[in-house]
């Protein structure tokens, strides 16, 4: 199931979605263009092994490692998803407390998958996991919006429009049986898709939401 479009607009002009995504493409090119690839990498990523508490510079890869992709296709469909979910979310926070709540779900999520990398030297990067967040602040606080998607039919794709609550939640159901298909068939300790992150960064997003929502966020009218 992959989502198109949401169908109720944000009641404020989204100027920290917009920016998170030309932040992300800007340092996706830096990326690309550096004469140093690997060491680009090991510079900014989270490389569990280098982590010391003792010392909080090596610490900024926490934050850092949220802006970096591993190809076209993992910034692609992470900043789909942020395009479609972020300006509602922001707008629900505002825009200080948007920024705030996806940098802190971004590390929420890398720590969740630092746990099972532990003296690993494979570097961790991405903003999967403070796109999850968003994700789970979406679920917890519009659920019944309109999300236009495409749903596979056989060898066909079909688009449909589901309530947001059933979209995300079978997205999240999915980072659950993926995240343990994959521990159970190749070991934590071996490069791939941060499943861990994605789960960590959701449930974060949706607890806080839930915490905090707003009273004239709920869908239902009580006289």
């Amino acid at each position: 199931m992959f989502p198109i479009r949401d169908h109720e607009p944000s009641a404020r002009f989204p100027f920290l979605t917009l920016g998170l995504i030309g932040l992300n493409v800007w340092v996706f090119f830096l990326e690309l263009t550096s004469p140093d690839l690997e060491g680009f990498i090991r510079t900014w990523a989270l490389v569990p092994n280098t982590l010391d508490i003792a010392d909080p510079a090596s610490l900024a890869p926490v934050l850092t490692s949220q802006f970096l992709h591993g190809g076209f296709a993992h910034i692609l469909f992470n900043m789909w998803y942020l395009w479609i979910f972020g300006d509602n979310v922001e707008g629900h926070f505002g825009h200080g407390k948007f920024l705030l709540f996806y940098l802190t779900s971004g590390s929420i999520a890398a720590l969740s998958q630092l746990f099972f990398l532990l003296g690993s030297d494979i570097p961790m990067l991405g903003a999967s996991g403070a796109v999850a967040g968003v994700l789970g602040a979406y679920l917890a606080l519009f659920p019944h919006h309109r999300v236009d998607a495409l749903v596979p039919l056989g060898f066909f794709l079909a688009r449909t429009t589901l309530p947001a609550g059933a979209v995300l939640f079978f997205w999240f159901i999915t980072q659950l049986f993926n995240g343990t298909a994959s521990l159970a068939a190749v070991g934590a300790h071996t490069g791939g898709i941060a499943y861990a992150a994605h789960i960590g960064g959701f449930v974060f997003g949706w607890g806080i939401a839930k915490l905090l929502r707003k009273p004239s966020s709920s869908p239902w009218v009580v006289p």
